[in-house]
């Protein structure tokens, strides 16, 4: 990371920025703390440690899903279409990924508000996101045979990390204000398309359009890249909120949101590198 003279004035004028164009809701908190610890401060390795253990509950995650899923196949099926790929589901496996779901917003909303629970509900909300991503990739690609594409997006997500990382730690991409008004911009301009996408659809008159829109292979490959970029630009946020905890000796316990908030984007980036993928295989499979 940058050096140590450079970080303490970055922590002076953080305070004089406006916290709402940090990146997540849990980082966002961290950059208003301003509690210090006298002998048990946050540390880079803790902070490493505790990512790692959130990132393992998402490998929970996958194998409660294969575990589970020979327990959910039976009854009456039905087929969907999902980025070019025909899946059959069982009623069953639907109604338990709409509960993961449905759980993975309860527990994301306590990590992020009650940060005493942050190591239990942060690691239930990795768990329902190892469940989705195992769905994806076993039930999606797995009839294919396409199980491979996720240990792909995993390397492009990796290196994706390693890349924002060397690009952060050298000073290439600096966290300022103008930064973060660049990040805010592209992502309230995604959802807000996104939104009026949902609307559209909704409107009988308006319907064919927005599913024109969203067949368009080379509209959906580039949402999909601008979407990778705003999660690969939180992670730069998310780097620079950790100098943060760790250099303004915040104390340890601050340590469980620090990780929680890059554990979620990391994840979050994987998805959106998964779902790429699946479009782009998607396509040449109805080639």
């Amino acid at each position: 990371m940058r050096n140590q003279n450079t970080l303490q004035n970055h922590s002076q004028t953080k305070k004089t920025k406006s916290s709402f164009l940090s990146s997540n809701p849990v980082m966002r908190r961290l950059d208003k703390v301003d509690e210090r610890a006298d002998d048990r401060a946050a540390t880079y390795g803790g902070i490493a440690m505790k990512t790692i253990y959130f990132l393992l509950f998402t490998v929970v995650g996958i194998f409660v899903q294969l575990i589970t899923a020979k327990y959910f196949a039976t009854g009456e099926t039905f087929d969907i279409n999902y980025e070019g790929f025909q899946v059959s589901l069982y009623m069953s496996e639907t109604m338990m990924l709409i509960g993961a779901v449905i759980a993975a917003i309860v527990f994301q909303l306590l990590a992020f508000f009650a940060r005493a629970t942050t190591p239990v509900t942060g690691a239930l909300y990795c768990v329902t996101q190892g469940y989705f991503i195992s769905f994806l990739i076993f039930k999606v690609l797995g009839a294919y045979g396409l199980e491979y594409l996720g240990a792909l997006a995993l390397l492009i997500t990796m290196l994706i990390i390693l890349i924002m990382a060397i690009l952060y730690a050298t000073g290439v991409i600096r966290v300022t204000k103008k930064f973060k008004m660049v990040i805010l911009t592209l992502f309230i301009t995604v959802i807000a398309t996104s939104v009026f996408s949902f609307i559209g659809y909704l409107i009988p008159f308006t319907r064919p359009m927005v599913e024109a829109i969203r067949q368009n292979f080379a509209l959906s490959v580039a949402a999909g890249v601008i979407f990778i970029i705003i999660a690969a630009l939180f992670l730069i946020c998310d780097f620079d909120t950790i100098d943060h905890v760790v250099n303004d000796k915040l104390p340890k316990k601050y340590e469980w949101q620090a990780a929680f908030g890059l554990s979620f984007t990391v994840i979050w980036l994987y998805l959106k590198v998964l779902d790429l993928i699946i479009t782009i295989a998607g396509k040449k499979n109805n080639s």
